[in-house]
């Protein structure tokens, strides 16, 4: 499936079917999370944090498509993302977009 950030595709007609969505929440192991909280005394990257991110990110996307398949969607368009903190090394990520069918 197709998937952009533009909010249309350039010489394609789109019928709009309507938002698809994909959640997840994820947390780091009580190891990572502690080592993390560790990192944060000297400043760095906090590693762990990123490929927990990466990883829900890659998780709401899928789940985006596949709503967007449920609707019988050729493609998405506009697709953003947003993620907040749930509780302490735990975030939601959230992807959501414009299913389209392309139209002839």
């Amino acid at each position: 499936m197709l998937v952009v950030t533009t909010n249309g595709i350039s010489g394609r007609k789109l019928q709009e079917l309507g938002v698809a969505k994909g959640t997840t929440v994820q947390s780091v192991h009580f190891g990572k999370d502690l080592m993390s909280g560790f990192k944060t005394l000297v400043g760095g990257e906090l590693t762990s944090y990123n490929e927990m991110m990466d990883n829900a990110r890659g998780i709401a996307t899928q789940r985006m498509e596949a709503d967007a398949a449920g609707m019988g969607a050729d493609a998405v368009v506009g697709v953003r993302y947003a993620s907040s903190s749930v509780t302490q090394g735990a975030a939601e990520v959230m992807c959501y977009g414009t299913a389209v069918k392309f139209v002839e």
